[in-house]
């Protein structure tokens, strides 16, 4: 019977992990064409845009597929190549690098403004207040263990939360009690949770039944950080599908929603 001689396995399994590097050093490599529309969405718009899609499948027949996460990271992956067809990003710099980059069909347009604030769950020792006052309080007297934001690095929300708590002058001290969530949505779990005794959130995901039940929130005023501007842009080489959901969501049923989650719909 033929066998392998050793240094013919030893050289077949070179081959195997050369082919495994370069696989891992070159990642869009292993991006399939998705023929469904697929849709990379902050997580902010988990609520928003789920019920969007649903209006929008009533009306078109189409079902969207729906990715939640953060921003930054799905700017990183369309760049490698990810088969995404529309990106509704949290922070519309994200768009405008893939435009400069050659990845969209245009610069997109504005959906919405965003807003933050300081959610608690019921029975927190920390008081849910727009100033953030009690929270700068609960700093000095012990009664704040763990707080949530998102990945500032990465996360347009956690960014902004990180800016809040900066202009508050409270940022030195809170930052050895911070939980990161990997996008604003396990931001607000970690806080829904009472994994942590609170924690900056998106108000589209505030106002929802599943957050809006489980505790106190409070706006932070909107001088205190830049500006959460979310725009929406179709990838490169988008099917038609893609186009007609990015046209839905400029449509009044569609903003309706928006607003009913606290997006401030963008001026003409």
């Amino acid at each position: 019977m033929y066998s392998l001689q050793p240094f013919k396995l030893l050289s077949l399994a070179a081959v195997l992990l050369a082919l495994l590097a370069l696989n891992t050093a070159y990642p869009r490599m292993a991006y399939a064409a998705d023929p469904q529309l697929t849709v990379a969405a902050a997580s902010d718009l988990k609520f928003a845009l789920e019920e969007i899609a649903v209006a929008f499948e009533h009306q078109s027949g189409k079902k969207p597929r729906l990715i939640f996460g953060s921003s930054g990271q799905f700017y990183t992956q369309i760049m490698q190549g990810a088969p995404f067809h529309l990106y509704l990003s949290a922070d519309e710099v994200y768009v405008t690098k893939l435009h400069v980059a050659g990845k969209t069909v245009d610069q997109g347009k504005l959906y919405g403004m965003g807003r933050i604030g300081i959610f608690v769950p019921h029975r927190s020792p920390v008081k849910a207040d727009p100033n953030l006052d009690d929270l700068a309080k609960a700093l000095i007297d012990g009664r704040l263990n763990k707080f949530a934001i998102a990945n500032p690095e990465h996360a347009p929300y956690g960014d902004r939360a990180m800016q809040a708590l900066q202009h508050k002058g409270i940022w030195g001290q809170i930052k050895s009690k911070l939980v990161y969530g990997e996008n604003i949505t396990q931001a607000a779990q970690f806080a829904q949770s009472g994994s942590t005794q609170g924690g900056i959130i998106a108000l589209s995901l505030a106002k929802a039944p599943a957050f809006a039940q489980q505790g106190q929130f409070a706006l932070i005023p909107e001088g205190w950080h830049t500006p959460l501007a979310q725009r929406m842009v179709l990838i490169k080489n988008a099917p038609s599908d893609a186009h007609l959901f990015y046209t839905y969501l400029g449509t009044e049923p569609a903003q309706v929603i928006f607003k009913k989650y606290g997006f401030e719909l963008p001026r003409s």
